[in-house]
């Protein structure tokens, strides 16, 4: 069977501060033998090519690749927005997506973002409004509820999309090159904030990005996609203890070792 979410029973949930938990029985995330191929025939273009990952519960994974492997494909698969074209995908547990653009509604206020997150979900208009005020602390953004988009920085911006995610319920948080637009000094402040969030809240998260020392600095585990068709080519765990710094030499040293994977990788499709 293929498609997303197929071939996978139900998991166990509960409800806990608010969030629903999944039940650790399996992964938080399964793919299994995936292929996605975009049109057909001559003109058809292979993206993914066969690939299996498996993502524990609370695991921050990295995603690293050459442009156009397929890394954002992959999310798109995990969240349902797209079907493979064959393989499986399950997640255990409600997933959000986070974009490298913050995508907020300009007319709106940072707290009525989150409020719209909460209100398509199902929670009681007399709630969203406290709990929207909450999940903006959990981002340390509580001062800055009433401002809109474009009154608050880059970076801002992206704590909003966050406590959005949040918002959603998500168990599983699938990011995108989210800090990619962002300089050296901003990035290195959500990296902080979003590694205390993905440990706070018990979070799985998929991160896409093109910065190898980026990855290093915040997975657990990172995965090397092959240029396109994207294949699993090889996985490396990261051992630094928490907290990191990106600048540390044990960073470096993991981020080495993957760039000279990378390098080669990017080499053998050039020839």
């Amino acid at each position: 069977m293929s498609g997303a979410n197929s071939g996978l029973t139900e998991p166990a949930q509960h409800i806990v501060n608010g969030r629903q938990q999944v039940a650790a029985a399996r992964p938080a995330v399964e793919i299994v033998d995936v292929v996605k191929r975009f049109g057909s025939g001559d003109s058809g273009v292979l993206a993914l090519d066969h690939i299996s990952l498996t993502v524990e519960h609370g695991e921050f994974l990295c995603i690293v690749g050459a442009s156009g492997c397929g890394k954002s494909t992959l999310l798109n698969l995990v969240a349902g927005l797209d079907a493979p074209t064959s393989g499986t995908v399950g997640a255990s547990g409600r997933v959000a997506l986070m974009f490298q653009e913050a995508a907020l509604l300009p007319w709106r206020t940072a707290i009525q973002n989150v409020e719209l997150a909460l209100k398509l979900r199902g929670v009681p208009k007399a709630e969203r409004s406290e709990r929207a005020r909450e999940l903006l602390a959990l981002v340390r953004l509580d001062d800055f509820a009433d401002k809109r988009p474009h009154e608050l920085s880059g970076g801002m911006r992206q704590r909003v999309a966050l406590a959005r995610c949040l918002g959603q319920g998500a168990d599983i948080l699938l990011m995108d090159e989210p800090f990619g637009a962002l300089d050296a000094i901003t990035r290195d402040i959500l990296h902080d904030e979003i590694e205390r969030v993905a440990s706070e809240q018990q979070l799985t998260v998929m991160f896409v990005t093109h910065n190898v020392r980026e990855a290093a600095r915040l997975g657990d585990r990172i995965v090397l996609l092959s240029s396109r068709p994207g294949r699993v080519v090889a996985q490396f765990d990261v051992p630094v203890p928490r907290p990191r710094r990106i600048e540390s030499p044990d960073v470096s040293a993991i981020a080495a070792q993957v760039t000279i994977s990378l390098r080669e990788e990017v080499r053998r499709h050039a020839r």
